[in-house]
């Protein structure tokens, strides 16, 4: 078996159908792949949903919610491929994203494993494609701001390794969770996600593991893929608390020196600090919803889609939007490259051929939303 591909899915059953939908097309270029999904008990009726939808998957349920990295881990017993794709259930992937990655690999021995060049849900560049490791400099820098005003700077922008430019392979410190292809090898030596970690910092210790073991961590930009983000990410207190507790806390495990365990200690006071604040100004931008999209422009495979109500629920205003519909003569390449080629100025709404139903989210910051059309 080429490849394993591993999905963890909580209550995002739509999101997790149109992103089954772009693996089984990438599928089609790259034969022997082998498909898990991991459902942390959802409510929202995703195994009833999807199971007889995608009978080829293999499919396991679980009774409670174990979270991210135990999720993964309890399936690597079972895994045939000799890489393994760790994928987020909000991605929409190109056809050419499984072949491309898997080609790369076998032809650089040294790669341990790669991720690649991820955009939002309105076509925008995600700088967490590439990161470096969350150092306490790394971590003062990113809490203090200084990695915003610095965005291209090697020594104030290290957590997005903004000195490494965007559309060129580089090896990078850290890789993204949510689309991370690591040979199975590798993972036999280091383990898979260390279960310790609540959110945000296992990709980043599997990362630091992974370099640990002698391989390299390499970002492949000619692969692009949407990461709608928005479903699992609100910026608010606990959104602070978890993100930079999780630096603190990847901080202390790797520390060499009681100077660099202190300064974890005070980066966690720090950030308890700044979540008080962000309580007391009341600092959560995300809504709930990305407002309603009216009269959607659709591109593509209109016909792909038999009824649609050009209407998704959500928050109390209404706005243009733009809908995509992959099929057979509009790919999942084509829907990729067009959401970028907009601008990110409107909220772009996606539907594949075959699925019945349609996702969204207007940015990252925003909180995705999603309709049924069966």
């Amino acid at each position: 078996m080429e490849l394993s591909v591993v999905i963890v899915n909580y209550n995002v059953k739509f999101f997790l159908e149109q992103c089954l939908a772009s693996v089984m097309a990438a599928c089609k270029f790259q034969p022997d792949v082998e498909i898990y999904v991991v459902d942390n008990c959802s409510t929202d009726g995703s195994l009833e949903y999807l199971m007889p939808r995608y009978p080829n998957v293999s499919w396991v349920a679980n009774r409670e919610n174990r979270g991210f990295g135990a999720a993964n881990n309890q399936v690597l017993t079972l895994l045939k491929g000799k890489l393994v794709l760790f994928l987020n259930p909000d991605t929409i992937l190109g056809e050419n994203s499984l072949r491309d990655c898997v080609s790369f690999l076998k032809s650089n021995i040294a790669a341990g494993a790669l991720g690649v060049r991820m955009v939002d849900g309105s076509g925008k560049y995600l700088k967490e494609s590439k990161r470096g490791f969350p150092t306490p400099w790394v971590a003062f820098c990113k809490m203090a701001g200084f990695s915003a005003i610095f965005p291209k700077s090697g020594l104030f922008s290290r957590y997005y390794m903004g000195n490494l430019p965007e559309n060129a392979i580089n090896r990078v410190d850290a890789l993204a969770g949510a689309f991370m292809v690591v040979r199975k090898e590798v993972l036999d030596k280091t383990g898979g996600f260390d279960e310790r970690f609540f959110m945000y910092a296992e990709d980043i210790d599997l990362s630091f593991r992974i370099k640990e073991a002698g391989y390299e961590n390499y970002y492949l930009p000619n692969v692009t893929i949407i990461h709608f983000k928005g479903e699992s990410t609100r910026k608010n207190a606990t959104y602070i608390k978890r993100f930079y507790g999780a630096m603190g806390q990847f901080i202390r495990k790797h520390a060499k020196s009681g100077f660099q365990r202190f300064l974890a200690f005070f980066l966690e006071a720090a950030v308890w600090i700044r979540a008080f604040f962000a309580i007391i100004l009341q600092k959560d931008p995300i809504s709930e919803n990305p407002g309603k999209v009216i009269n959607a422009e659709m591109f593509g495979d209109k016909d792909s889609i038999q009824e649609t109500q050009n209407t998704v629920q959500g928050g109390e205003d209404s706005e243009k939007g733009l809908l995509f519909c992959q099929g057979a003569s509009f790919s999942f390449n084509e829907l990729i490259e067009k959401i970028q080629e907009q601008g990110y100025k409107k909220a772009c709404f996606i539907h594949s051929s075959g699925t019945g139903s349609i996702v969204g989210s207007p940015s990252s910051e925003g909180r995705g939303a999603s309709i049924s059309v069966d």
